[in-house]
């Protein structure tokens, strides 16, 4: 108790001495209301129990180890209550306190009590909490901890040594996918991850999975779209199904996070994704099992990826802070990702389809500075396990940058490069010619054998982040593709042809470089605490010579969606879209969708995002 008003204490005085008008910079993220500290000028100062970031007077680089404090004018009060993964603070009008005294609301025993003021107390009542954890119970240790040690009532207690952010304060709100501009890890950041259902029965049943700060959880996410094609949306991604409920992904994810935030020591940490359903036929990568056989083999509409497995090890003594990371992970610089919470809409752009998914190998994160990371690493081609025999060693470069005032942030570099050829095209070329020249001896058809080929994406990107201001902002990405001597259509698929798509097999020989280009934008708006609309107005692919989708011609589609959380738990996305072949070839229609027979396709439908 001796603890908690001594810090009540220091910062009263600290707003006293510099008066009202002092201004500080706080990063403020609670799930539980707290409550008013009144002090001797009339000023009210809130005390953050929960949420604690740390305190930094404006012009200063460090952040104080003190309770999160702001000074508010007379008769004004600041409210936290916002949504929980929710980072702005709004103000709201009380009726001035003409008590002089320093008050608090009693909390239980053990926990923080105080004499309640005369005549205006009842003023000074907190609010019910709305979580289910009382945060007066958190008050239980004999040895007073420290404010700034306790976590927020519904987070898990990981990176324990990790009560301040070390670094920028997070960019977004928290109704959007993310709260960080693009560009993982993001190293000072704290694990900030509630507790979700299947952890809290782990973690009662087995408590050692909680002491090590291993986390189990996941999620489902099945979906529905009405669409003017028939059989197939692609290259629509991920709901390529038309008219048809599916899952499109259910993971079960288990991880642990390494504390950055701390200095002192190395730590660790790991990532295993299990993805099972439609989405699989997006990430598979070649040498994976079993989703490589099950999509590059038989084309199978459901299909297991063991999309991110990879661990972790933290150096805090390099640079700002060095994350080596090693094995299975998804590929850095695109604004959309793979896995359904971590994206704005349903649906992904025609660009996204057709760009590198994941990489296997390792790769190094490098705190420069608070606003610059650099990251290096190699791995094994792009979708391409080391041990398939597709596999060519590849680099990977990618900086970030982000302004002073966190409101602009640019990332982006080289996803991979190495000598570019396509890996098996000219022995799959020959061995069709051989079967061709056995059935012109023979009279009958002979069928070539089937070979392993895969694109090897030479690959650049370049995304820039905007924050109009806390409810809006903008994301604009593009990229750059090549590929010397290809297969049109990319990637063979040598499975037999299905109603979702009939296009399998290789596609014709392409002498000398193909390429692409792709570019699209997000832009956002917070309706509330639990509601965001989204546009995609911008989202072109130019594949001339056909070599990423089969079909010479430019894409475009435009998409809004809307985005409503009825809790942390569940999410619905419905949105609406058109999208069409926008080129002409030699003077002929060409038609990319519903396996190659209509020029464009218009779909609107829902998913649902249910979390375990």
């Amino acid at each position: 108790m001796q603890s908690f008003w001594s810090k009540s204490f220091l910062c009263a005085l600290a707003l006293l001495a510099g008066s009202q008008e002092i201004a500080f910079s706080q990063t403020l993220k609670s799930n539980a209301e707290v409550p008013p500290v009144l002090v001797p000028d009339n000023s009210q100062v809130l005390i953050s129990l929960h949420g604690y970031k740390g305190l930094t007077p404006k012009g200063s680089k460090t952040q104080a180890p003190l309770l999160t404090a702001l000074a508010a004018p007379p008769a004004l009060l600041l409210d936290p209550q916002v949504a929980p993964s929710a980072s702005s603070t709004t103000v709201s009008a009380a009726p001035a306190l003409a008590a002089p005294t320093l008050a608090a609301p009693a909390l239980a025993a053990p926990a923080l009590a105080a004499p309640a003021p005369a005549a205006p107390a009842a003023d000074l009542k907190a609010p019910a909490t709305t979580n289910a954890t009382d945060p007066a119970k958190l008050w239980t240790d004999p040895n007073h901890i420290p404010a700034s040690k306790l976590p927020p009532p519904d987070a898990t207690p990981f990176a324990p040594e990790g009560e301040l952010r070390r670094g920028l304060p997070p960019a977004l709100d928290g109704v959007f996918p993310s709260t960080e501009w693009q560009g993982y890890p993001v190293i000072g950041a704290p694990d900030e991850d509630r507790i979700w259902p299947l952890e809290a029965t782990i973690y009662k049943a087995c408590p050692v999975i909680k002491k090590l700060r291993i986390k189990i959880y996941g999620w489902g996410n099945p979906g529905y779209g009405y669409s003017t094609s028939k059989n197939s949306n692609i290259p629509l991604t991920y709901a390529i199904v038309p008219k048809h409920l599916e899952m499109e992904q259910a993971i079960l994810r288990l991880e642990r996070t390494p504390d950055t935030v701390q200095t002192e020591h190395m730590d660790w940490g790991f990532r295993c994704s299990n993805l099972y359903g439609i989405d699989y036929r997006w990430t598979t990568a070649q040498g994976w099992g079993p989703a490589s056989g099950e999509l590059l083999k038989h084309n199978m509409l459901y299909g297991y990826d063991p999309v991110e497995l990879y661990g972790q090890l933290y150096f805090p003594k390099v640079a700002k802070g060095m994350i080596v990371r090693f094995g299975r992970y998804i590929s850095p610089p695109d604004i959309e990702a793979q896995l359904a919470p971590d994206n704005y809409l349903w649906t992904h752009s025609v660009m996204f389809t057709y760009d590198a998914y994941t990489h296997t190998g390792i790769q190094t994160s490098w705190k420069l500075t608070d606003r610059l990371m650099y990251q290096i690493g190699m791995h094994a081609g792009s979708d391409m396990a080391p041990w398939a025999n597709t596999a060519i060693p590849t680099l990977e470069s990618y900086l970030k940058w982000t302004s002073k005032r966190n409101k602009d942030s640019l990332y982006g570099g080289v996803d991979g490069i190495n000598n570019g050829r396509y890996r098996g095209a000219r022995e799959i070329v020959a061995v069709q010619n051989q079967a061709a020249a056995l059935s012109t001896v023979y009279g009958t058809t002979v069928a070539p054998q089937k070979l392993n080929g895969h694109d090897n994406l030479q690959q650049f990107n370049l995304t820039w982040g905007h924050k109009f201001t806390e409810r809006f902002h903008t994301m604009t990405e593009g990229y750059y593709l090549f590929s010397i001597d290809a297969l049109q259509g990319g990637t063979v698929n040598n499975g037999r042809p299905r109603p979702v798509n009939e296009l399998t097999g290789p596609g014709p020989f392409l002498h000398g470089v193909s390429s692409a280009a792709g570019f699209v934008n997000y832009t956002a708006y917070k309706l509330n605490s639990k509601d965001y609309i989204c546009f995609r107005p911008i989202d072109y692919l130019i594949d001339p010579r056909g070599w990423r989708t089969g079909f010479a011609t430019t894409y475009a589609s435009w998409t809004v969606g809307y985005v409503h959380h009825f809790n942390d738990f569940l999410t619905i996305r419905p949105e609406i879209r058109y999208e069409t072949a926008l080129t002409s070839r030699d003077g002929h229609e060409v038609t990319p969708y519903d396996n190659g027979t209509k020029r464009g396709q218009f779909t609107f439908g829902m998913d649902l995002i249910q979390r375990f």
